[in-house]
């Protein structure tokens, strides 16, 4: 007997949340032996899991470690399943984000844990890492066409580099074109409001809610 694809999703889904890379692989292989949508195996079944451990996250039961590994077990499922998404679906443009750790802190788990949440709420993300010369944010930015920037730092040594990145974009024409997102320890809305940057969120889930108000995304 067949297994219906409400039960497949639920396997992907659930797999993803109790962060079980093997059982989200069989279940994605599984999947692809139906003909059942592709898209609706990442979106309902992956990217679930996904969101029902990030609303776990926001409610203090699961920790980054956690999300982490969940995420780990996304990507398994997608490695099997995006290459089978139909080529007009592809084709559809995605929002664009470039985010990265200001240049002089190498602390990213945080930077890492938002950029998984954006690119499951739909965003294409360029990943920078960590470390980043402020230069580089506003030339990735330009040149992917980007409609916002996030930035992180867990020193105040390196806050200062956000403000120059504001400037920087201003000085390339681009700063009412790109919304600018920051976040990290020592970062506060007061210090978002005076280097200029459109936003500030305490973390991944608040990043992700604060990205879709600044750029009109149901």
């Amino acid at each position: 007997m067949s297994i219906s694809k409400e039960e497949l999703l639920k396997r992907l889904s659930d797999g993803v949340l109790e962060m079980e890379e093997d059982d989200v692989i069989e279940a994605s292989n599984e999947y692809l032996r139906t003909d059942y949508s592709v898209t609706e195996g990442i979106l309902d079944g992956l990217v679930d899991g996904m969101n029902r451990a990030s609303e776990l996250y926001d409610e203090e039961e699961y920790f980054v470690t956690d999300v982490l590994l969940c995420s780990d077990a996304m990507y398994e499922g997608l490695s099997v399943l995006r290459p089978h998404i139909p080529i007009e679906e592809i084709e559809k443009e995605k929002l664009k984000g470039v985010i990265g750790v200001v240049e002089g802190d190498t602390h990213d788990i945080g930077k890492n844990l938002v950029k998984i949440m954006l690119e499951t709420a739909g965003f294409e993300m360029i990943d920078l890492g960590r470390d980043v010369p402020l230069q580089s944010f506003v030339d990735k930015a330009k040149e992917i066409n980007a409609d916002f920037v996030c930035m992180s730092t867990l020193m105040t040594t390196t806050m200062g580099g956000m403000g120059k990145v504001v400037e920087l974009l201003k000085e390339a024409g681009i700063r009412d074109e790109v919304k600018v997102i920051i976040g990290g320890g020592p970062i506060s809305q007061k210090f978002s409001d005076i280097i200029g940057a459109d936003g500030y969120s305490t973390n991944a889930v608040e990043a992700v809610k604060l990205v879709k108000k600044l750029l009109k995304v149901a």
